[in-house]
C-alpha cells in the first residue's frame, strides 16, 4: 500500500482496493505525506482547553480587589455565582494557566507578607488549590 502511494496512486483508489476507509489509508501513509510530517507538529504549541472550576467566594472576593492581568480579570468577570449554603461559589471557566495564575495571586490569603491570615480565607485558598493542582499540562 505504501509503495502504491509512493507511485502516485490516490488515497481514494487505495481505500477502494483494500476495502478500508480513506482515513485508514491516510494513517498508514501519514509519514509519507509531504504536508503532514511529524517534525512540523513537534514544534507546534500545545493548546490548553478551558476548564470550569468552582472558586470559593472568599477567594473570588479577594481576587476582585487584586491587580489582575487581562485574561485573569476576564475569567473572573465572566464567572457565574452559585449560591451554596451560607456563602457563594464562583464558577470560573478558563485555561489551566489562568487558573494557576489566579491561585498564585491568592497566596496572601495564607498569611505572611504582613497580612493577617483569616482561617476561612486560608481554607478557601486551599480548596481552590486542591481543584487547580490536578490540572496538569499533557505533553503528547
Amino acid at each position: 500500500m505504501r509503495t502504491a502511494y509512493l507511485e502516485n496512486r490516490s488515497i481514494a483508489a487505495l481505500a477502494r482496493d483494500h476495502g478500508v476507509s480513506r482515513g485508514a489509508i491516510r494513517t498508514a501513509v501519514a509519514d509519507l505525506m509531504p504536508d503532514h510530517t511529524a517534525i512540523e507538529h513537534a514544534d507546534a504549541p500545545v493548546l490548553e482547553l478551558p476548564v470550569t472550576l468552582d472558586m470559593p467566594g472568599k477567594a473570588a472576593d479577594f481576587l476582585r480587589a487584586a491587580d489582575l492581568d487581562d485574561a485573569e480579570r476576564a475569567a473572573l468577570d465572566q464567572g457565574v455565582a452559585v449560591r451554596r449554603g451560607q456563602g457563594c461559589t464562583l464558577r470560573v471557566t478558563a485555561v489551566p494557566a489562568v487558573h494557576r495564575g489566579l491561585l498564585a495571586r491568592c497566596q496572601p490569603l495564607d498569611g505572611g507578607q504582613g497580612v493577617q491570615a483569616v482561617p476561612a480565607q486560608r481554607k478557601a485558598r486551599r480548596e481552590y488549590e486542591n481543584r487547580v493542582n490536578p490540572l496538569v499540562i499533557e505533553v503528547p
